[in-house]
């Protein structure tokens, strides 16, 4: 829907008093893509979960050490075998959730309302799961960061739109044995850094491994871990 102000139209969500906006403080059309705290803190991703196996591994992981993390979860794969109990995990043992689509379709060229459409659509999947009907989802991530006008819907819906940030290359088409994607990730570690890695849309073996190594080394090295700015209200750095 637009709505004019001044000279400038701007969209706004359709009208819907029962929808419940993500949860994010002040939220910005603009992707932000760094961690919040200063020094060496940096804030750990993972998209497309949640995904048995990998996501499991990931969060046994984040238990031991203490570490949070944001998780950029996918409707469907939510819906999946596992799925719904792989979120409620991620959400009892403290991480935030980010919505990133009830898909892997790329958005760059949707309309606003197509994308409102499947932003609010993966809201109320993960809510269903989580059986929270008012769960704060303060995060979302464009699939394939492929924008278009995504950023500015999320906006709208109470969503902070989170940036790529430094990438580890762990997709189809690239090298993804473990030595590689290990110094990847250290490559991607920098001061008050969004790190994305994938725990789901395929096997994710060696980034689940490289993920324990580098970190594992971080954190020994006075490292701290955060969420990514924006969002909701966050705690301190662990």
């Amino acid at each position: 829907m637009q709505v004019t102000e001044g000279h400038r139209a701007t969209w706004q969500p359709t009208p819907d008093p029962l929808f419940v906006p993500g949860g994010a403080h002040n939220p910005t059309a603009e992707p932000l893509a760094a961690a919040r705290g200063e020094g060496n803190v940096m804030a750990l991703t993972f998209d497309d979960g949640p995904n048995p196996g990998a996501t499991e591994t990931l969060l046994d992981f984040l238990q031991e050490t203490d570490i949070v993390a944001t998780f950029c979860v996918v409707g469907e794969n939510i819906l999946a075998p596992h799925g719904i109990p792989l979120l409620r995990r991620i959400i009892s043992e403290g991480h935030t959730v980010c919505n990133h689509g009830t898909s892997y379709a790329d958005m760059g060229s949707w309309s606003h309302e197509q994308v409102e459409q499947d932003l609010k659509e993966n809201l109320r999947i993960i809510r269903e799961a989580a059986g929270e009907p008012k769960l704060p989802v303060p995060y979302f991530r464009a699939p394939n960061g492929s924008w278009g006008v995504t950023a500015e819907v999320a906006a709208a819906l109470g969503i902070q739109p989170l940036g790529i940030g430094n990438v580890i290359y762990d997709w189809d088409g690239n090298d993804l044995s473990l030595p590689t994607l290990t110094e990847q990730l250290r490559a991607a570690i920098a001061p008050g850094a969004v790190v994305l890695a994938h725990d789901g849309g395929g096997d994710r073996t060696n980034t689940v491994a490289a993920v324990i190594a580098v970190i594992t080394e971080k954190q020994a090295g006075g490292w701290r871990f955060t969420l990514p700015q924006g969002g909701l209200e966050s705690p301190e750095a662990s």
